[in-house]
């Protein structure tokens, strides 16, 4: 399967395009790693704890992606956006979401 954020496959022809895939990551907020992330944006410096939650959720957003492009028989997803933001669920809560959509398509 072949996952690209571009239009085109450079050497590939594509044969049909099946339509639209998305996939959703949701992430709960952690009150120890919001605790420190909190601290870091004090004193200043990078939250690694979220770069790599994001980093992961990122990953797992596309995997899902691939796996709804195959059950619609493509061969590729290709013009994949991957998008972030947040859900407010009351005041001591939020949600992290990440989205990631494409077009599955069937090359020649």
């Amino acid at each position: 399967m072949i996952v690209t954020t571009t239009d085109v496959i450079q050497g590939a022809v594509i044969q049909s395009y099946l339509g639209i895939v998305t996939a959703e990551v949701v992430y709960g907020s952690n009150f120890l790693r919001d605790f420190f992330a909190s601290i870091r944006d004090v004193v200043g410096g990078r939250t690694g704890s979220y770069e790599r939650l994001f980093e992961e959720g990122q990953r797992k957003a596309i995997q899902e992606l691939e796996q709804r492009a195959l059950r619609l028989g493509a061969d590729a997803v290709v013009g994949i956006e991957v998008d972030t933001g947040t859900i407010n669920v009351d005041q001591s809560g939020v949600l992290m979401l990440i989205t990631a959509t494409g077009t599955a398509v069937k090359l020649r």
